[in-house]
């Protein structure tokens, strides 16, 4: 059986972000309280099944090998330290010399924060012809727009989802990279376009979901407003939306292919409204399927799982007993 590596580029200076990466490395910039890029990264990684991952390191490096030792949460981490800068290209190169027969991998850039599903791309990649996929996204605009017709102006729109697809800063090669003739500079203005005009890159798409790379100050207060409220779990995120004294919501985003705990609440009475997505709650006696504007209500005492057959983002309204959760079983290795 084929093992997938993760490998995540750790490397840069993090020019843009100073003061704060003279003395932090990019990927241990904290977006919450003593969580970084780097431990969100690795956990996605855990619960996708991947459980050994190259960290490709320079600048700061001893700081990575402080924080994380050689294993985080059950993944088995290994460093591959770049003697000098000479781009993404040349440090994912030593990384490939690291990868054993047979070994395929994920590669990550270290300054971005996604949801996206990388056991779907994985699967998605070993059964593709390409070589190597990249993980694109439709682009949000970082302005927001006017249209126009004849001499006025006729409407506003903040920040919209354009017709564009970008590079996510993920990749999947299912064995070594043709680097032809390349050693240096970054792999995406280099080999990528050589692989792209040999018609050996592929892509794999997700829309619709969470994706920030972190290179200024504001896209820093931008991510850390998003994890003001929000806690990743194994199957994806749950966010606090309201918390009064009468009654709780919560946003949950299920990534295809996964569920929740099998659970129960003592006291909590909730109801679950679908914004988007498919699946089914599995209860010890039935299943009720769910799709877009569907209502569920789940009394207390009944133990269930949320299952998700398709991306899924639901609002749970719910009474306000933000801890009364007692869980019967669990699905993924790490939390």
């Amino acid at each position: 059986m084929t093992k997938t590596v993760g490998m995540i580029l750790c490397g840069g200076f993090g020019k843009r972000l100073r003061p704060i990466t003279e003395k932090v490395p990019k990927p241990l910039i904290e977006i919450k309280d003593d969580y970084t890029i780097l431990d969100k990264q690795l956990f996605d990684f855990k619960n996708a099944g991947v459980d050994k991952v190259l960290l490709l390191t320079g600048f700061l490096s001893e700081k990575i090998r402080e924080r994380y030792g050689d294993e985080y949460k059950g993944v088995k981490i290994e460093y591959v330290e770049e003697p000098e800068p000479l781009g993404t290209l040349n440090a994912i190169k030593l990384g490939m010399e690291h990868l054993g027969d047979g070994e395929q991998c994920v590669i990550r850039n270290g300054d971005v924060v996604a949801d996206l599903n990388i056991k779907k791309m994985i699967e998605q990649g070993e059964k593709s012809d390409y070589p190597l996929q990249i993980f694109v996204t439709k682009m949000v605009s970082p302005y927001g727009i006017v249209e126009i017709s004849g001499d006025r102006l006729v409407s506003f729109k903040e920040k919209p989802v354009l017709d564009y697809y970008i590079n996510g800063g993920v990749y999947f090669s299912n064995g070594s990279i043709n680097f032809g003739d390349f050693d240096v500079g970054d792999i995406e203005k280099t080999v990528f376009p050589m692989l792209a005009k040999e018609n050996q890159l592929g892509y794999y798409k997700e829309n619709g979901l969470f994706w920030m790379a972190i290179d200024t100050t504001k896209e820093l207060e931008q991510i850390r407003k998003e994890y003001q409220n929000r806690e990743d779990k194994p199957w994806g995120y749950e966010k606090i939306l309201i918390n009064t004294e009468k009654y709780l919501t919560k946003e949950l985003f299920i990534r295809e292919g996964y569920q929740t705990s099998f659970h129960y609440h003592e006291k909590k009475d909730e109801t679950m409204y679908i914004v988007s997505g498919a699946g089914y709650i599995e209860f010890e006696d039935r299943k009720e399927y769910f799709g877009k504007n569907d209502t569920i209500r789940i009394e207390p005492g009944e133990v269930h799982s949320i299952v998700a057959m398709e991306n899924t983002v639901l609002h749970e309204v719910s009474t306000p007993h933000l801890q009364d959760t007692v869980r019967v079983k669990d699905y993924y290795p790490a939390r």
